[in-house]
């Protein structure tokens, strides 16, 4: 499995698709956050909190995401390799998880940069270092799992068909409808079952996170949605026998 994970790494920074991925989710921020003029922009926001970031973060990472995984099992059943990868003398599991950690890591690598922006918060405010740290720091642990969860449901998708663009459509509309499409249609549908929904909902629990707490039913919520993920994954790369 590490043999495939270092793989699918070079497979990213070799092609630039890392570069390019973690180039466009700090640039798109960065304009957001400094640039353009807005409830979004840090200096007309007035206060020292990157509240802004992680309100923008999970929206691009909607889209960012998929675009990166839509080729991991899509482009390999387009080629003909996903054959000559599954019978290698690795498990089905340890295939999905080299490929979900890839993913992952290329996430965590496109967060890193952006302490500039924890750092410049706690240089530009009135009071040097005023700013919630321990909301600051679940809100970081928040938008990385929650990043895991499109990387796991990107793979799900790009594993059930071979092309790409339909690959990314289904993942961008699943991660839509985990993120905020819960929560919509208990607002708006389901009254009796609102609770129930909004439960389901990952911005449910990624907005528990900000607030500094890093409740286990929140990890456990993300952490399962992965599993179920991962599994269907499997479920779909199985299917080749039925």
């Amino acid at each position: 499995m590490k043999a495939l994970y270092l793989k699918e790494i070079r497979s990213f920074l070799n092609s630039l698709v890392g570069y390019i991925a973690i180039a466009v989710f700090l640039t798109t921020t960065g304009m957001f956050l400094w640039q353009f003029s807005g409830p979004n922009n840090i200096l007309n926001y007035g206060e020292a909190s990157l509240y802004s970031f992680f309100a923008i973060a999970p929206y691009v990472f909607m889209f960012l995401i998929p675009a990166i995984t839509m080729r991991s099992f899509a482009d390999e059943k387009r080629n003909g390799t996903i054959e000559i990868l599954l019978t290698k003398p690795i498990s089905d599991i340890g295939i999905i998880l080299a490929k979900f950690f890839a993913g992952s890591t290329l996430v965590l690598f496109a967060l890193l940069p952006t302490l500039v922006y924890y750092y410049s918060i706690i240089q530009l405010g009135e009071v040097k270092g005023n700013i919630d740290h321990a909301s600051t720091w679940g809100s970081y642990t928040g938008l990385f799992l929650l990043g895991m969860t499109f990387v796991a449901i990107g793979n799900f998708a790009s594993s059930i068909t071979k092309n790409q663009i339909i690959a990314f459509l289904l993942a961008v509309l699943l991660s839509f409808l985990l993120y905020v499409g819960f929560q919509f249609f208990a607002e708006n549908f389901v009254a009796p079952w609102d609770l129930f929904f909004i439960k389901l909902s990952i911005q449910e629990h990624f907005e528990g996170m900000q607030k500094g707490v890093i409740d286990s039913r929140d990890v456990i919520y993300y952490l399962g949605t992965i599993v179920l993920f991962l599994f269907s994954t499997k479920l779909s790369l199985q299917s080749r026998f039925w």
